[in-house]
């Protein structure tokens, strides 16, 4: 199933990228602010693990987990950040938008390259009154398109729901 949803503005998952340095998305002036109860580094690999209540915010963006992987490129640009939890979240609040775009799944990955977000495993996403549910969310940035699937490897089949609030 694919959507074309105009009111989920590119820049509502754009948060995702802008957790660092280096990254054509941040915006120069916005600190990135990371809390966490453990951090796992490793500068040869690229990568860095937080763990334990993770919270990071930067401008208008949050995105929460139990733990989040961040992996960079060998450029030392950010490629990947996947957050999980019961309940990995991301929140963000797009300019010129009266509702922020809110994301929930047990795994949510942002791949930058190709500016593309998955919720993985009892996905959800809001914004205002349009809901979506299902096993897998997967929003394509530049397209600004939903794609929803209901299977998810090693788990129970999720079926897709959607919910559409009509414009006024």
């Amino acid at each position: 199933m694919t959507l074309r949803l105009p009111c989920l503005v590119t820049a509502a998952l754009l948060g995702l990228g802008m957790l660092g340095p280096g990254t054509a998305l941040a915006a120069p002036d916005d600190t990135v602010e990371v809390e966490a109860d453990r951090l796992d580094l490793d500068q040869r690999a690229g990568t860095a693990v937080y763990r334990g209540n993770v919270h990071i915010r930067q401008g208008k963006m949050r995105l929460r987990g139990a733990r989040v992987e961040i992996q960079r490129n060998d450029a030392g640009e950010l490629s990947r950040a996947t957050a999980y939890g019961q309940r990995a979240w991301l929140r963000h609040q797009p300019d010129g938008q009266p509702q922020p775009i809110e994301g929930e799944a047990r795994r949510i990955i942002y791949h930058v390259a190709e500016r593309r977000v998955e919720l993985i495993d009892q996905a959800e996403l809001n914004q205002g009154g349009d809901h979506f549910t299902g096993g897998r969310l997967e929003y394509l940035i530049d397209r600004e398109v939903v794609q929803a699937r209901s299977d998810v490897e090693g788990s129970d089949k999720q079926r897709i729901h959607m919910t559409l609030e009509p414009e006024e």
